[in-house]
């Protein structure tokens, strides 16, 4: 086991795939140490052993075990609200029960002024998740950020009763969408929620837009922990970083949110005024970057 493991305490076992889940819920209690998660030191109180069972209940491998090695079904906190994980309040919910068939994704529930929900991308399907989720509003959309992340929408779309949005460049990964978005002009799909495609990272990749106050980045865009700063994945980029440069210079000046909230990578809130000032400043750092090989180990979390 990894350094700072303790064998009667929590541990990451060897399934761990590096995916950053843990790390983003328990910081600072969970952390990278020979290219993949280990528990840093063991819970000092309640409240960091909270942590470590949202992490424990998101990990796609089910590798983060608490004492014991037995999850608790009744510490499991999806989904959570984003911006008071103490409370059931908040526009946007963190779905956990990341897929090992989305390489791990962040997914989310985001609720609308009317009670109900759109789900963007999808955790691992399974009918009791659905159940959960669909608990705090019926959920009337399923919105698809892009191929990587489709492995499931069917199934949560049926499932809700739902539409499922891709874009046509990604058809082939949801070829029975409900909803099928063509182009790069954005494209209204409910009151408040804008769909802005963004060929990039694939060639039908797509940011959401909710309320001037949300972006569901997919794997565009996401904020490093590394740098402190908004990054693209260059090393994980499957269509064109050029087109992906493009993508930013056709849209930066009309992108206007506080919270950045990506499929893979951490999430950040800063003022509109400076999540601006840095989507600019990754345009022209973007526009700078030539195609590269595909390496998932250069990923700056």
């Amino acid at each position: 086991m990894g350094k700072g493991q303790a064998g009667d305490g929590w541990r990451v076992d060897e399934r761990c795939t590096n995916c950053d889940v843990a790390r983003q819920l328990a910081a600072g209690l969970v952390g990278e140490v020979a290219g993949r998660s280990a528990v840093l030191r063991q819970p000092g109180d309640a409240a960091e052993t909270a942590r470590l069972h949202a992490a424990a209940h998101a990990c796609p491998t089910r590798s983060v075990r608490p004492p014991g090695g037995r999850l608790d079904p009744a510490r499991d906190p999806f989904p959570m609200p984003l911006e008071d994980p103490g409370s059931d309040t908040g526009a946007v919910l963190l779905c956990g029960h990341n897929s090992p068939h989305t390489a791990g994704a962040n997914s989310y529930l985001l609720r609308r002024p009317d009670g109900t929900s759109m789900m963007i991308d999808t955790p691992r399907w399974s009918p009791a998740l659905a159940a959960r989720y669909e608990a705090r509003g019926p959920v009337t959309d399923v919105l698809l950020t892009h191929r990587d992340h489709a492995a499931h929408g069917r199934s949560y779309a049926d499932g809700f009763g739902a539409r499922l949005w891709i874009h046509e460049g990604d058809l082939a990964a949801a070829p029975d969408a409900d909803r099928v978005l063509r182009g790069t002009e954005p494209a209204e799909i409910a009151d408040g929620v804008l769909a802005l495609p963004f060929p990039g990272h694939t060639r039908g990749s797509v940011l959401y837009l909710a309320d001037e106050r949300y972006c569901f980045s997919g794997d565009s865009f996401y904020w490093s922990r590394t740098t402190a700063d908004v990054e693209v994945v260059d090393s994980v980029t499957w269509y064109s970083i050029r087109e992906l440069a493009a993508s930013l210079a056709r849209t930066a000046d009309r992108l206007r949110f506080e919270w950045l909230l990506p499929g893979h990578g951490d999430r950040r809130r800063l003022p509109h005024e400076e999540m601006a000032a840095r989507i600019r400043n990754l345009t022209a750092r973007t526009r700078e970057l030539a195609p590269r090989p595909v390496d998932f180990t250069a990923v700056r979390w």
